[in-house]
This record gives structure tokens, C-alpha cells and sequence, in this order.
């Protein structure tokens, strides 16, 4: 359970700071209280997780064998992927990631009432976070690391890694959002991705 929990932890970090979703955040905390953000935020991630986890179980489902050898090519496919994007990549952030995101608000934002209600910016921003999150690497990664570890590990630290970088972009998101390296995460998620396809394939040699 410690090390889902710990792998989890780890990758949903590193992989979510710099992501689409993070900067959702950053922007719809610029425009409305931080506190209700997070809340919208940190409930989609917390929803996709558990979602992903719930059919990373039913993957498990299939032979053991089928399910080791994808977990491993998975990570190094992702890994090797990742290298190769942060090799094509500027020192500065992604401005088109940024784009993407704010144009995703600015729809959203089109699409409701001048005077929001609380609840409104709730699900505003868990709507905008849960559709930017589907399909992405973390999901991807979640169902592969539920399927061939302790789900309650992988649930509780990809929820805390998601949650502590909701946090960040909504607390502190304007502040550092253009000091971030994507080029230099995006390696850093490249190594873990590789790293744990390498031990997921010591450990079930």
C-alpha cells in the first residue's frame, strides 16, 4: 500500500503542475474566490481518480501476465514520450498549454451569468477541470498503476497529489504559473514514468 501510495503521490504531482487543469485553476482563481475553486477543482480530480482507479480494478480482472507487461510498456512508452516532448521544448512555460486553458474558461465563462452563485463556480470549475483531465497521461497512469497495485494506496496518493497541486495553482498559481519550467517537469515525469516501468518489471521478473 506505501508504495502505490508513494508512486501515486510522485507521479500525479510532478505530472499535474505546468498540466491544462493547472492552469484552469490559476485562472479561475484570478477571478473568483480562491476557496470555491479549489472545491470545484479538487472535486473532479478527486472524481476522475476514483473513477480511474474503479476501472484500473476491472483491467485487473484479466490474466496477471497481460496486465504486467502493459503496466511496464505503458510507463516507458509515456516516459520515453515525455523525453521527447521536453526535448522539443523551450526553458520557459508552454504558452499554448496556457492558451488552451484559458480559452476553456473563456467558453465556459460565455456560457454563464455576469453574476455567478457560489455553486455556479463550483461547477464551473469541476466541469472545466473533469473534461480537461479525461484522457490525459495522469488518468491514463492511475488506471495503470490501480491495476497492478493497492487501490486504496493509488486512490489516496493521487488524490493528495492532485489536491496539493490544486492548492498551489489556486493559492499561489499567478505568482510562480510563469516561472514554471514545463520543459524541466516534463523531463522530471519522463524519469519517473521510466523509473517505475523499469521496477515494475524487476518486480514481476
Amino acid at each position: 500500500m506505501l508504495t502505490a501510495f508513494t508512486a501515486a503521490l510522485l507521479l500525479i504531482t510532478v505530472s499535474e503542475l505546468g498540466d491544462k487543469t493547472f492552469f484552469i485553476a490559476v485562472i479561475l482563481a484570478m477571478h473568483h474566490p480562491r476557496r470555491l475553486v479549489f472545491i470545484g477543482v479538487a472535486a473532479a480530480l478527486a472524481a476522475m481518480t476514483i473513477l480511474s482507479v474503479l476501472f484500473g480494478q476491472a483491467v485487473s480482472l484479466l490474466p496477471k501476465v497481460y496486465i504486467h507487461y502493459a503496466e511496464i510498456a505503458l510507463f516507458i512508452a509515456f516516459g520515453i514520450k515525455l523525453l521527447y516532448d521536453a526535448s522539443k521544448m523551450s526553458a520557459a512555460c508552454d504558452t499554448e498549454v496556457v492558451e488552451e486553458a484559458e480559452a476553456a474558461v473563456k467558453k465556459a465563462d460565455l456560457q454563464l451569468p455576469k453574476q455567478k452563485t457560489s455553486l455556479a463556480i463550483i461547477i464551473e470549475a469541476f466541469v472545466l477541470t473533469f473534461m480537461a483531465e479525461w484522457g490525459d497521461r495522469t488518468q491514463i497512469a492511475t488506471i495503470a498503476l490501480a491495476a497492478g497495485n493497492n487501490p486504496i494506496g493509488v486512490t489516496i496518493g493521487a488524490i493528495l497529489g492532485h489536491a496539493l497541486c490544486a492548492a498551489i495553482a489556486v493559492i499561489g498559481g499567478k505568482m510562480i504559473a510563469g516561472r514554471i519550467s514545463e520543459r524541466q517537469l516534463t523531463l522530471i515525469g519522463g524519469c519517473l514514468f521510466l523509473v517505475f516501468g523499469v521496477v515494475a518489471a524487476i518486480e514481476g521478473a
